[in-house]
């Protein structure tokens, strides 16, 4: 027999994806008979192949030791040191299954092709790992939204794989409230909503408007639908909250330079260098869970001080 307990960033995986990932080298459909025949206990007891996974439970494999290790070679692994990787992350909230950060601008929240070194989630990493928290390679805690590269604010990890799971529905049936705060160019007040569907570029790397209604169901076109408030007008700009109602790349900027009113600094979307804001001033300082947590990130430095050089200021 195999004994494994289930660690607390393994809480909320299914069995089968457990267990495919303990045994990579065995097929799934292998898997799955081993938990039909009984072969599989979880906690003393037989549970079907969807069964979410709680920390500690105890699980047993009745299988000779000479197989499992077969179909386990190559599926243990040290959990990386994470030597001279940056750990300085800024954490609005913590508990054992969520972390809240708030992502400074011009740092990308993933790796690319160009730069795989600092970004947020390494960093996330790696001052988990320094806390003791990065116990096991059957989980790496993962991003539930994403910010561009120059937008600063609140990015979600998820430390468990149920939380993660959690924070990935709220998100797809669009149960989460996320909310920017933005200085765009010219005078607007009121509040009101853009529905425009949008495509992409990728050889540009931008996005278009490509209708106008957020409603389409032609090929590489995406709905999408952004609400917004006037917090305040100046004589030049105005400092805008945004509601992100759909989740598209780059959906804020475009949605508001189709408008006439692009992000200040945001010079691929028809905005104006201003001084050293060189990049959209885009914040995400608001999210409201559907359990009712709300959490808040302050904005940038360099946020704060724009809008006190064009007469504004957050209320």
């Amino acid at each position: 027999m195999i004994t494994r307990k289930v660690t607390p960033t393994e809480s909320g995986k299914r069995l089968h994806r457990y267990l495919r990932n303990l045994m990579p080298n065995l097929p799934l459909g292998q898997i799955y008979k081993m938990i039909d025949q009984g072969k599989v206990r979880v906690n003393g007891k037989r549970k079907n192949q969807n069964y979410e996974l709680a920390a500690g439970d105890e699980i047993v494999l009745h299988v000779e030791e000479s197989a499992f290790a077969e179909a386990n070679a190559g599926a243990v692994r040290k959990a990386p040191k994470f030597v001279g990787v940056n750990a300085n992350i800024d954490v609005v909230f913590e508990d054992e299954g969520l972390l809240a950060v708030n992502k400074p601008a011009g740092l990308l929240t993933h790796p690319d092709q160009a730069h795989q070194k600092d970004t947020l989630i390494g960093r996330v990493h790696a001052y988990l790992y320094r806390k003791g928290e990065l116990d096991s390679t059957m989980f790496l805690p993962a991003t539930a939204n994403r910010l561009d590269r120059n937008t600063s604010g609140l990015v979600l990890v998820g430390k468990t794989a149920g939380m993660l799971h959690q924070l990935n529905q709220w998100i797809q049936k669009r149960e989460m409230e996320k909310y920017y705060v933005t200085l765009i160019e010219g005078r607007l007040a009121g509040e009101g909503t853009i529905d425009a569907s949008l495509v992409r570029d990728e050889k540009s790397n931008r996005t278009l408007v490509a209708s106008g209604s957020g409603r389409s169901d032609r090929p590489g076109e995406k709905e999408a639908t952004t609400r917004y408030r006037v917090l305040q007008t100046g004589s030049t700009h105005s400092l805008v909250e945004v509601e992100l109602i759909s989740g598209r790349t780059h959906q804020i900027r475009t949605h508001f330079q189709s408008i006439g009113h692009p992000l200040l600094g945001d010079v691929k979307y028809g905005g104006h260098v201003a001084g050293t804001v060189n990049h959209q001033l885009l914040h995400a300082w608001r999210m409201v869970l559907p359990d009712g947590r709300e959490f808040r990130a302050p904005v940038p430095e360099l946020f704060r001080r724009t809008l006190e050089r064009v007469g504004l200021r957050l209320p």
